[in-house]
């Protein structure tokens, strides 16, 4: 009886907290994929060419809706966060788990790390085009703040890294009700923007984003690297899993993250339908004008949230890293006595400054990063997902052919996003790819440096009988 009674205090705590949690989860793990509304469908409709047509319109809110569905709620929610290392999720810990702790390959090594390289390349483009997007608002309330846009977003960017030795915690409790806002907010935007033309809804169907696939040529795949905009965050909402646990991850992305998002694609879609012009922002348009102010205040902030997440899921892998040997000892400072994953790695997050204000400085606007922006993080998804095959295989138990048609669908699904993301490279997208080569070149000499001087080590060893005589 008192084993039972205290199984359910216990059942009973964790319930009371995972509320709290997932407010929190709200201001660390989702304000990437959070505000990619902002930049997403005004990038997807440049791709389209100058006023899209109603059947491209719908075929690319569908291509968005399926893709959240799809690579965020199925892929990463349901099934990879089903596998951790000890509580730590990301590529690096399915690397640590499968290549590592039940039998050493050097392939999955291999690939797990590269993979977390390039998330390391992309992360750093994360705050600069967030950041710049949502003061690029200002220009339709007047042309006059254009001059100050670019310095207001080093400023923001340099305040943003400064606070991270405050930990976690605190950041997650004061951005926690304000993400919770943003997503209000923009629910809120999008059922206006719905109510304007309902038969936007008629995009959940995802025939219309085949047809347009289908009839949209060249175009049309090239349109897939803008649609993968939308769920760029969903491999740092894997990463950042050992800050929070994933109950609460799950509940904020269910309850309230993912209707959010669907509600003001949709919103911005329809308005497009109603012949609003994409020249600029889309997102800014379901405003009011009275209101657009205050709405480019909100988006900075929840831009400066979004950072976030990328940042702690830097820190998440540098550690990770380090514990298999394959980056030099930091040091880490641990921010909260009740999570084991809330932590600090102050070089990580100055050299992530220092390239962030470099690539937000040199590219200028969000439009010029949005043409660098994904390549790395579609390499990485694919990647996971050919270590959640093995992860289906070795630790769930699936047969071969249950695991090669769940992992084969994610596969097509990745494949094809990274093929499409392939075309920015001449405009950009080198950029991530230099960095993750780079981050990557560090942790094989790292590791090849020290597994030289651990072989010579080993050399001068003295038996302990001889020591002893």
């Amino acid at each position: 009886m008192e084993d039972r009674a205290l199984v359910n205090s216990k059942e009973r705590a964790v319930a009371s907290t995972l509320p709290v949690l997932s407010l929190s989860a709200l201001g660390v793990v989702f304000g990437d994929i959070g505000t990619s509304p902002l930049y997403t469908f005004k990038t997807v409709l440049g791709l389209t060419g100058p006023n899209p047509d109603p059947t491209a319109t719908l075929g690319a809110l569908s291509l968005v809706i399926w893709t959240l569905i799809v690579v965020t709620s199925i892929k990463y929610v349901s099934f990879a966060m089903r596998v951790n290392n000890d509580g730590e999720g990301g590529i690096l810990a399915l690397m640590s788990l499968l290549g590592v702790k039940r039998q050493h390959r050097p392939a999955i090594v291999a690939l797990g790390l590269f993979g977390a390289a390039l998330i390391y390349g992309d992360g750093a483009i994360t705050p600069a085009i967030s950041v710049l997007s949502a003061l690029e608002g200002l220009n339709i309330v007047t042309a006059t703040f254009q001059p100050y846009i670019l310095p207001a977003a080093v400023a923001i960017l340099v305040a943003l890294f400064a606070i991270q030795p405050l930990g976690t915690t605190m950041i997650g409790r004061a951005f926690g009700p304000i993400m919770a806002m943003w997503f209000l907010v923009m629910a809120v935007l999008g059922l206006w923007g719905i109510v304007q033309h309902p038969t936007v809804l008629f995009a959940i169907d995802p025939r219309a984003g085949f047809a347009y696939l289908h009839n949209g040529g060249l175009t049309g795949f090239l349109v897939l690297g803008g649609v993968f905009l939308c769920v760029t965050g969903a491999e740092a909402l894997y990463a950042d899993m050992g800050h929070f646990g994933a109950r609460p991850i799950r509940l904020a992305w269910s309850a309230l993250v993912f209707p959010s998002l669907i509600l003001n694609y949709a919103g911005q879609a329809a308005l497009v339908l109603e012949g609003a012009p994409t020249a600029d922002n889309i997102f800014y348009r379901l405003c009011p004008p009275f209101m657009l102010v205050p709405l480019v205040l909100l988006a900075t902030v929840a831009t400066i949230i979004a950072s976030q997440s990328i940042i702690t899921g830097a820190f998440s892998m540098t550690r990770q890293a380090i514990q298999l040997g394959w980056l030099p000892r930091l040091q880490i400072m641990q921010t909260s006595e009740q999570g084991y994953g809330q932590i600090y790695v102050g070089a990580v997050n100055w050299i992530l400054m220092i390239v962030t204000l470099g690539l937000t400085i040199g590219f200028g606007k969000s439009d010029n990063l949005a043409a660098a922006y994904g390549i790395a993080v579609s390499a990485t998804m694919l990647m996971t997902t050919a270590l959640l095959f093995i992860a289906m295989r070795e630790i769930w138990r699936w047969t071969l052919p249950a695991a090669a048609a769940v992992a084969g669908a994610f596969f097509i699904v990745d494949a094809a996003f990274l093929a499409a993301n392939l075309a920015k490279i001449a405009d950009g997208g080198y950029v991530p790819l230099l960095l993750a080569v780079a981050v990557y070149g560090v942790m094989l000499v790292w590791h090849t440096g020290a597994q030289a001087v651990s072989a010579r080590l080993q050399e001068n060893v003295v038996p302990i009988a001889s020591f002893m005589a």
